[in-house]
C-alpha cells in the first residue's frame, strides 16, 4: 500500500511539472515578437494615417508615429515598405536611404510602427510614368506607361525608427 501511494505521488508530481512547463511554453509562444530598426517607434506620437494625409503640411515638420499592416516590401534592397492604412484601399510608403535600414520580406503581414516625417512630391506626367515604372521594376510587375495621363502627388514617410510586431 505504501509503495502504491508513493508511486501515485511521484506520478502526480511529474504531471504537475509537465503542466507547469506546458503553461510556460504557451505563455512564451503567445507573446508578440518585436523587431526594431533604428531607435524603434515612439508610441507616444501615434497618429492615424488618414489624419496624417488629411493635413500633410503639419506632419512634414512634426515627427509622428504611424502604423499599418505591411503589404509590400522592396524586393531589391528592403529600403521601403507599403503599409495598409486605416482606410480601405489606401497605403503609404515608408522609405529610407538604401542601407540605412533593411526591411525583410518576412515583414509582409506584420504590423509596422514608424516614427518620422511625411514628405510630399508633386510629379508631372513624365515623372509619374518614371516613378511608376521604377516601382513596377522593383516589384517585378508589368507597367504600361500609356496608362498614366496626368501628374500625381506622392507622399512618403521617412522614418527614424521602425518597430515590427507580429
Amino acid at each position: 500500500m505504501l509503495i502504491l501511494i508513493r508511486n501515485l505521488t511521484l506520478k502526480l508530481f511529474a504531471l504537475k511539472k509537465s503542466l507547469v512547463v506546458l503553461m510556460l511554453l504557451a505563455s512564451w509562444q503567445g507573446q508578440a515578437k518585436q523587431v526594431t530598426f533604428g531607435a524603434g517607434a515612439d508610441m507616444d506620437k501615434l497618429v492615424e494615417v488618414s489624419t496624417l494625409l488629411a493635413s500633410p503640411k503639419k506632419y512634414q515638420s512634426e515627427p509622428s508615429t504611424i502604423s499599418g499592416k505591411v503589404v509590400k516590401v522592396c524586393k531589391k534592397r528592403g529600403c521601403w515598405m507599403d503599409l495598409a492604412t486605416d482606410k480601405p484601399y489606401q497605403s503609404l510608403t515608408i522609405k529610407v536611404p538604401d542601407g540605412k535600414m533593411v526591411f525583410p520580406m518576412s515583414a509582409i503581414g506584420k504590423t509596422a510602427y514608424a516614427t518620422g516625417t511625411l514628405s510630399e512630391r508633386k510629379l508631372d506626367v513624365a515623372q509619374a510614368r518614371e516613378y511608376l515604372a521604377h516601382r513596377a521594376q522593383e516589384n517585378q510587375t508589368a507597367f504600361d506607361p500609356a496608362s498614366v495621363s496626368e501628374g500625381m502627388t506622392v507622399y512618403r514617410f521617412s522614418p527614424q525608427g521602425v518597430t515590427l510586431s507580429d
